[in-house]
Order: structure tokens, then sequence, then C-alpha cells
């Protein structure tokens, strides 16, 4: 059957040639496709639109256990890899290019990356969890390294010569001084193979690019202008669409959604000039115009009314934490051992806290968008977003199609780190194009996309733990409430594709079991109905439950007079994470001593202080993988007069096992630094009955410029072990790092973030005298809610 595919020829990683060939023209040229799908035009073209649809009728998704689903070798030699995950400015791109180009031993500059376009690439889930080079890159490497295993064979047949003769070089195989390339070596070639887990992988002596600070690939478009994020996609009669959201900003299944729209008077807007249609389907509310800025005049005078609403119950600073505790919860057990309720109830002295962590925003500083044509049985998106292969199955709910006759096309897009609206605009695009025929462009509003983003959600935290006279730990309880992050795609609840019903998710538990070895453990995830709409954002529930962690583990510390990291080093016993945190005292220059040892006189207005704090990320499926190990100490200035907590210098030291890219990784750990820093000091949404009213820049705080602590950066180089994920660890140990430091300087536990100056302020001004200090901590925890 004749299959038209768009085949590209790259010349290195700047110079594209689109051309249209058949797969049976492929096989008769003599190359070997490796793929089910090849690249297409769009992806790489510099300053064009998108090249027209391919002609076939669907788009299915490629297995993930062939070896053909992950490689693809043209007859020119340049090789072509697929993976399902995609690039959020992380540096992956690189990173997989570097790891295929060891694994088939040809040239960085031979390899194209093709990321989470969902016709060619395997569904490998969405890009979350630090999970891309850790977990996803396993099978494409694999691929690669059966591939040259499968090439050497061909070379030696066609050499004359034995296989273990065969070496290879810039995707040149050499044996007895003759030589022959891979391009002409699969010519005639067509295979599909299983994947066998049993291939060999390349040693670290053997590689090239693994381990070398590749320069990334993604940075010269950008810098040039050249077509790379999905804002700047035009397309040939492409119109424009505003979509208006009902009045209960960022609600979740608490608001009417599917039943909420009372009415809608679409010739509010007929007198503007532009307007091609109102869309109403359902709750589903959009302007499609011709130019851009007639289809915001027609959302803004668009007369809608909506149904009242009971509203959200109090999420402010002062509220969240008797909201978060009335929350009906289901406990999960994780670990429950026998007698470690016993074990603290009889011991010497107990120390119990609860810590509250707010909802935060991903802020991308653009908002979300995406264009859309359905069109001849088939829909394309452009897309932003870090899920195309799950979006594609709402894509096809949405629009009564079915997921292999949907494609997403993913295209940069803001930052994120995590969930933001890029999803709810993928399906308002694909929704409006069927409805009016039409190639349609939707971009989200500012307000839009501060209110409507799934936050990353609140969370609540309790522990009780119990000392003995010497006071070493005898028993740990541990409570973590996660209200649930599985927010529905918007134009699905609007239009009533999807039931509106709280979804439930099991993602609290991340990190929730501490790494220390205590004597009796008794571990609780507590699953709960999400109160607004919530998804992943960096360090998902690991960042609050770890603040948790390691917050009471340094109040035990302080209790029986140790040093902070002496202490640990009593119940951690994995070898690496005590390597990683020997590593910090010298970086740090760590004096050790119990906190708190030198008070700051009273009249003196900057108290200084310095907190330790250690995690190893594990994310995914509970248990889920360890990701990398990270370490902070940070000193800190808490001006007394003002609440005003200055960072003023990180040390976080990292291993991260076998670093693929080490300054993709180094630029991974700094932003992780610089935005828990803000996230710690500075952020929270704020909200009222109605929902989010922080609906510009000026409502929702972040660390400034001059704000930046200076940051001294230790990467352990550790490479004959596997790559750990590198995305997320070192935002995980942050927080905690910051409440131990405020205490050092000032005799004051904070557990609620964020340590804005108003919280740090009523906390010190709720204690007593520093020689009271112990005794304030709960008067202190009560006054910063």
């Amino acid at each position: 059957m004749k299959n038209d595919i768009n085949l590209n020829l790259h010349l290195g990683h700047q110079r594209t040639l689109p051309v249209q060939i058949t797969r049976r023209q492929l096989l008769k040229a003599g190359g070997l496709v490796m793929v089910a799908s090849v690249t297409a035009p769009h992806l790489f073209a510099q300053n064009a639109a998108p090249a027209a649809a391919p002609a076939a009728k669907a788009f299915p998704v490629p297995a993930d256990n062939l070896v053909n689903t992950f490689i693809a070798i043209g007859p020119d030699g340049k090789v072509t890899a697929f993976c399902g995950h995609v690039d959020l400015g992380t540096g992956v791109r690189t990173a997989l290019a570097q790891m295929v180009a060891d694994e088939l031993d040809v040239g960085f500059e031979q390899v194209t990356m093709v990321l989470g376009h969902t016709f060619k690439t395997p569904d490998q889930g969405p890009t979350i969890a630090s999970a891309t080079i850790q977990v996803t890159a396993k099978p494409l490497r694999q691929a690669a390294a059966q591939v040259r295993e499968q090439l050497v064979t061909l070379a030696a047949q066609k050499l004359g010569a034995p296989a273990a003769a065969i070496t290879t070089r810039d995707g040149v195989a050499h044996a007895g001084g003759k030589q022959v390339g891979y391009g002409e070596l699969v010519q005639g070639q067509n295979l599909e193979l299983p994947l066998n887990a049993e291939t060999p992988l390349r040693k670290p002596s053997e590689y090239r690019q693994m381990g070398k600070s590749v320069a990334r690939v993604d940075i010269p478009n950008k810098v040039l202008g050249a077509l790379t994020y999905v804002h700047d996609l035009r397309l040939p009669g492409m119109v424009h669409a505003r979509v208006v959201r009902p009045p209960y900003a960022g609600a979740d299944a608490s608001a009417p959604f599917g039943s909420a729209l009372v009415s809608v008077d679409k010739d509010s807007v007929k007198h503007l000039p532009g307007i091609l249609s109102v869309v109403v389907q359902g709750d589903f509310v959009a302007v499609v115009a011709e130019r851009e800025e007639q289809a915001i005049a027609g959302m803004r005078q668009l007369k809608v009314q909506w149904k009242e609403w009971a509203g959200i119950p109090d999420l402010s600073l002062a509220g969240l934490h008797k909201t978060l505790t009335d929350l009906p919860k289901k406990d999960r057990d994780l670990v429950v051992e026998d007698g470690a309720l016993d074990a603290i109830k009889n011991a010497a002295k107990v120390i119990e806290a609860e810590y509250v962590w707010p909802y935060h925003m991903h802020a991308s500083i653009g908002p979300s968008c995406a264009v859309a044509r359905v069109a001849d049985g088939k829909a394309e998106v452009w897309s932003g977003t870090q899920n195309p292969h799950d979006v594609r199955k709402d894509v096809a709910k949405l629009l009564d199609m079915d997921v292999d006759v949907v494609n997403i096309l993913r295209m940069e897009a803001s930052g994120c780190y995590g969930r933001n609206g890029a999803d709810d605009v993928t399906a308002d695009a694909a929704l409006l194009a069927k409805i009016t025929g039409k190639t349609v462009r939707v971009q989200l509003m500012r307000e839009q996309e501060h209110a409507w983003e799934p936050k990353g959600t609140a969370q609540l935290i309790r522990v009780r733990g119990g000392l003995d006279a010497q006071g070493n730990v005898t028993g740990y309880d541990f409570k973590t409430c996660y209200p649930s992050n599985g927010a529905t795609v918007l134009a699905l609840l609007l239009t009533g594709k999807v039931e509106n019903k709280a979804v439930v998710q099991e993602m609290g538990d991340r990190t929730a079991v501490p790494q220390y070895e205590y004597p009796k453990r008794h571990i609780i995830s507590q699953d709960a109905a999400p109160i607004v709409r919530a998804s992943w954002l960096r360090g998902v529930s690991a960042l609050p439950n770890v603040f948790a962690h390691e917050c009471w583990i340094d109040e035990c510390a302080y209790s029986a007079g140790a040093d902070p990291i002496e202490y640990r080093l009593r119940y951690l016993k994995d070898p690496r994470a005590v390597a990683l945190i020997e590593a910090i005292k010298s970086q740090s220059n760590w004096q050790a001593g119990r906190a708190f040892r030198s008070p700051t006189p009273a009249g003196e207005r900057l108290a200084k202080g310095r907190g330790f704090a250690y995690a190893r990320y594990f994310h995914s499926k509970f248990p889920g993988y360890g990701a990398a190990w990270c370490v902070w100490v940070i000193d800190v200035i808490v001006d007394r007069q003002t609440g005003k907590v200055s960072a003023e210098k990180v040390f976080v030291a990292q291993d991260t096992g076998a670093m693929v890219n080490p300054a993709g990784v180094r630029h991974q750990a700094h932003g992780n630094i610089v935005q828990s820093t803000s996230r710690v000091l500075k952020e929270y949404v704020t909200f009222d009955k109605q929902g989010v009213t922080a609906l510009e820049w000026g409502g929702y705080p972040i660390l400034r410029f001059p704000e930046l602590p200076e940051i001294d950066l230790q990467l352990v180089e550790r490479p004959e072990e596997a790559p750990m994920g590198a995305g997320e660890s070192a935002s995980v140990p942050s927080a905690a790092a910051f409440s131990n430091a405020i205490f050092d300087a000032t005799g004051v536990r904070l557990r609620e973030v964020p340590f804005t100056p108003s919280r740090v302020l009523a906390a010190l001004k709720s204690a007593p005298a520093a020689s009271e200090a112990p005794a304030a901590n709960a008067a202190a925890s009560a006054a910063s809610r």
C-alpha cells in the first residue's frame, strides 16, 4: 500500500531540505526505514509555515517495543531518532542526541531528534517527573545500540570480515583497510526488530559525546528568530479566536461546568469589524475573527450571562490550614511498621508539627497558544503541550473522532515546569477548527492563563515522632494531605463531553517516605478531591513533603543538642547520600555545632543564619524512581525590623549519576535553585470566593534579579553510574533549608510557606526572648499562619 510520507534530509543542524517520498521509493533507493513515519518538514524548517498535511488517512502511534519505532537511518547515513517526550527548554533534545550518537557511533551533527509528535513517536506518557533521561531514554538508547549491532553484522558481510574485526567511527564501518558507510549498509534493508534489553550498551570509556557539555541545538534558531514557538506559527487562511471563560476563575468540579451558561447575546458584537462567528457549544463560548485584535475586542464586548455559584472555601494564607484540615481525605498506607505508634506514645519526648504549602502558579511568561485545522477527516493541532499523546486522546473525544486521525504536532512554547494552559488551549483550537471549518489560532489572555492554568496544589503535612532520653528517634508518624491534581481539559467539561466530577489521583506520595532509617515508621498519604484546578508543578508533592521531613529532623537535632548534619547521619545509610553530604560540608566550610548556638544580640537589626537540608527526589507511581541526590546549605539574613529574609549564598551539591550533558545539568540545577527560592520566599496564589484573584503579574509576586542569591554549585562526577533525572531534584531541599536557616538566625521555626516579611515579622514578634526560643516554636508557628 502506498503511504506518502515526508522526509527531511538534514544538512547539519541549521539547514533542511524537505522532499516528498513514498516508503516504497525509499526502499527502492536503498534506505533502511527503521520507523513507521519519518520527519515532517515543519519541524525543522526555518521561517516557514508547515507543509501540507500528509496524505495518509490515519496517524497511528508507533509501538514502543520495536527498534524501528526509535531509530531511522537514511541513505546518506543521517540518523533520525524518535522519543515520545518533549523538550520544555531543558535541553533534553541535545542530551538525547548525544546518547544516540554514542550508541550508534556517529557524529553528533548526524543525529536529528523528533520529540513528542504523536504520529511519529511512541506514547511514552507526559514529559514530567525528571523521567526523560532516566527512564524514557532507555529504549531509545537500547534501540540505537541494537541498530549498531545489526550494522556491524551487515558490515561484516559486506567487507568479508568477522564481526569481531569490525570497528565503527562517525557512521563508517572499518575492517582490514576497507570501509563502508552506514548509508550504504542500509540499502535494501527494512528491519523490524523487537527491542532486546540484553544488547550491550557502550561503556563510559567509549563515549565521545556523553559526558561533554555540548552546545544546545535549540538555541541558534531562537536567537535568530526562526520559527520555533507555536505562538509564531502562521498558516494560510488562518483565522483568530478568543475563548470566553465562565466567571469561576480556576474552579474545579464544585463549579457548575456543563450547565453554567444562561445566555449569549451574539448581536452584542455584530457591529464589530472582522467578526466571523460566535461559537457556543454547551458552556464553551468563543469569538472567531479575521484578525487577532478583532477577536480580542469581540471577547471583551460579548454579552454573556452565567449562573451564580456558591464559590470555593477559604484559600487565603490565613485560612488555608483550616480548609486543608477540614477537607475529606482517604488514607492510603505507604509504610506501616508494627509498633510505630506505640514507640511514639512511649517516647521520652514527642515532637509534632504541621506544615502548610500554598497554591503556586506555573506563571508562564507567555499565555498558552495553539493552532488547529480539521479537514479531510483528520485533525492536526500545533501545540506547546508537555503531554501530546494524552492530549491527542482528549481531542479525539472532544471532536468525536478516532484517535488515529488526530495528530498533535508539538512545538515549543513558554516554559511551564509542569502543566499550564497548553492542554486547554489545544482543545479549544481543535474544537473551533472543526466547528468553523477553518484553520484557527487561539491564544489565551494573560488573565485567562493566570486564572485557569491548573495550579501547583496546596498541601498539609502532619508529623509526629518520638525521641528517647538520649534524643534518638524511636518512631516517625507522617501524614501528607494532597488535594488532587488531575484537572480535566476545560473544553471537555464545558461542552459536556466529560462529566463534571472530582478526579482524585494518587500523587501526594512523592518522596513521602523519608530517606532516614528510623526504627519504626508510619507513613500515610491522604488522598483528597481537588479544591481548585490543579496539576503538576516542579517537585510534585515531594518539595512540601521534604519540607516537613527536613524541618522535623532539624528540630530533633536541636532538641538533642546535636549538629544538624551529624544527627542526620545517624539515620542515613545510603553511601551516595553520605558522600554527597561530606562533599557539601567541605564545599560550604560547614562549622559543626548545634543550631542557634550564637543568638544575635537583641539590639542588632540583622540576624544571620545557616540551614541544611538533604533529599533524593522519588517520582512517578509509588514507590517510584529515585532521581538525583541533592543537598543545600544556605546562608540567610533576617531583618528583624521588617521580617524580610534575604538569601545571601546557596551552596548546592548534586549527584546526578552519569551526566549526559554536564552544562545542561548545571543549567537545570541553577534554574531549580532560583525558582524554588522564589517559591519559598514570595509565591502564593490569591483567591476569593469566586476563584483566583492573581490575574496579572502585579498580583503574583516572584523573585527579582537584585534578590538572587550567590550560587555555589558542585556537580559530583559519577560517569560509571546510570544517569538520574535532574529536572527537579535541586528544588526539593529548598524550603527546609530556608526554614532551618531562619531558625538558626532567630530561634523561630516557620512551618508555612511562603516566608513573607509579614509572616516572619509576626512570628518574631510573638516569640519570647532568644533564651526562651525553643519554647516559642508552637506560638511562632501559629503566628505564621
